[in-house]
């Protein structure tokens, strides 16, 4: 962070204070538009792995035998302990496949995002699963023997209950796709570079004095959204503490 306020183009060389390489940055367009793109994949990615991840941790949790439910299990765990380097290949050969079968191959933005949606709803699984695996099942079925369905059941009772599980997913897949670079490289088009990838590609040239303010800029951003998580987490807690003891102290009036 401090060498992004570097004068100097060397970027080990301290040639003074200065905020011209952030000017360069936002000036870059092929940087912006890369830093869209991986923005972009990386939500739509964190969105469809915690869909199809919770519904594989629902399968996994609730349906205790099923044909083939070791097959899945090992289908779903696969890509946590598969090196990037044969998932990307795997995923190529895929795309290959399908356009030779089918006359369709998925190209740029939805090839890596199918591709990030495949490993990162394995973390996405494993998270929820452990969420669903100390859940309450009291709870739900008193709310069935009320009248509720299973439908309404989830959505009322499971969902919030495991709502906290659901964004710590979200966020670890987002920040699995916006951080990968291996993957993307196999399956990636000419028209749909991402952040990553010219990161990695303007390292190999040289480091840029660019690269320290988009880091810097990055840090700043995560460090802001961290606090902002805190002080909301924080404010929530509090709120809870207050009704609680204004619940105790309505319960002693009440008694007394």
């Amino acid at each position: 962070m401090l060498w992004s306020f570097n004068r100097s183009r060397l970027a080990t060389v301290w040639a003074g204070f200065s905020f011209k390489w952030y000017g360069e940055l936002l000036g870059d367009a092929s940087i912006l538009e890369a830093a869209w793109v991986s923005l972009r994949i990386a939500f739509w990615t964190a969105t469809a792995s915690v869909v199809l991840g919770t519904l594989a941790a629902l399968a996994m949790t609730r349906l205790r035998r099923f044909p083939g439910r070791t097959l899945f299990g090992g289908l779903i765990a696969a890509p946590l302990v598969m090196p990037d380097v044969i998932i990307g290949l795997s995923m190529l050969l895929m795309f290959v496949s399908l356009g030779e079968a089918f006359h369709f191959q998925p190209k740029g933005m939805v090839s890596i995002w199918i591709a990030h949606t495949t490993f990162s709803l394995a973390f996405v699984a494993v998270v929820v699963s452990s969420r669903m695996a100390e859940l309450d099942r009291s709870l739900e079925e008193a709310a069935m023997d009320l009248g509720a369905n299973r439908v309404k059941v989830f959505f009322l009772i499971t969902l919030p209950i495991i709502a906290p599980a659901l964004v710590s997913g979200w966020l670890l897949a987002f920040t699995l796709s916006l951080d990968d670079v291996v993957i993307a490289s196999f399956v990636s088009g000419p028209d749909s570079t991402t952040l990553p990838m010219k990161v990695f590609s303007s390292v190999r040239l040289g480091l840029s004095p660019k690269i320290n303010a988009l880091a810097t800029l990055m840090i700043v951003a995560v460090s802001l959204c961290a606090c902002l998580g805190w002080w909301l987490m924080s404010r929530s807690e509090q709120r809870r503490k207050r009704d609680r003891q204004l619940a105790l102290r309505g319960g002693d009036d009440g008694r007394s």
